[in-house]
């Protein structure tokens, strides 16, 4: 029994969002929609939907900059877009879902999927949208904090203060500076495109290191980190670490 909004300036794309919701998402119950971004606050305002789905690129008021002018985000959002390089990488930054433009009927029942499972486990990502907002207003990515969320809550930050990620199966511990160490229920290969603009290097299969915390390279062809941890580096890989070290 879901109250959902879909938002986007296109009736074209409103329709099918609207057919394929009604299809595909048997959960949403009640739908309202909105093809004029400046009427979009007072709907989320009478309607109280718990789950909105913004167009990002909008004429007069592009998606993030309504999210700016709300009073309050008490609601979950599933961004829209067609691809973006810098809008996506702002929202995954901040552990936040988005859909591709045109919209695939599979990949709007996974995001559907993640929404009901945070929604049961009564998780929050009103902190996660903050952060969304103000990497928005960074100079550029390099500035963007990372969002790292487990059992414990939602941690933010700046690439450069992670020494290294470890993946242990389907889960990935992080090693930061000054903080104890987190373990999250994600892969490693999915903070890696993430991290590789940041200086981070793919050093083996369990192991995604922030090159500006690497000291060394032992005789033996291991990396010594600056707490003194020694890690593998893995023979496929080996070149391509010593190029991008060699060049740093």
């Amino acid at each position: 029994m879901i109250r959902a909004l879909a938002i986007d300036d296109e009736p074209a794309a409103l329709k099918t969002m609207q057919l394929m919701i009604e299809r595909y998402v048997p959960a949403i119950t009640e739908l309202e929609l909105c093809n004029h971004p400046l009427d979009a606050a007072g709907i989320i305002q009478t309607f109280q939907p718990q789950l909105v789905f913004i167009d990002i690129q909008m004429p007069q008021l592009n998606g993030f900059e309504l999210l700016q002018r709300l009073p309050a985000i008490d609601f979950d959002i599933i961004f829209a877009t067609a691809y973006d390089a810098y809008a996506i990488q702002a929202i995954r930054f901040s552990a936040l879902d988005y859909l591709l433009k045109p919209i695939d009927a599979d990949e709007l029942k996974q995001a559907m999927a993640r929404f009901l499972q945070k929604r049961e486990k009564q998780e929050t990502n009103m902190a996660s949208y903050q952060n969304l907002l103000t990497n928005l207003q960074a100079a550029n990515t390099k500035d963007f904090k990372l969002a790292i969320s487990n059992s414990d809550g939602t941690f933010f930050f700046d690439p450069q203060l992670i020494t290294r990620l470890e993946g242990e199966s389907n889960y990935t511990r992080f090693h930061l500076v000054n903080h104890r160490p987190i373990l999250v229920s994600k892969t490693i290969k999915e903070y890696e495109d993430l991290l590789l603009p940041h200086g981070f290097i793919r050093a083996h299969k369990s192991h995604l290191v922030n090159k500006r915390h690497i000291i060394s390279i032992t005789a033996d062809g291991q990396l010594m980190m600056e707490d003194k941890t020694l890690l593998e580096i893995s023979r496929r890989r080996k070149e391509s670490v010593l190029g991008v070290l060699k060049n740093n």
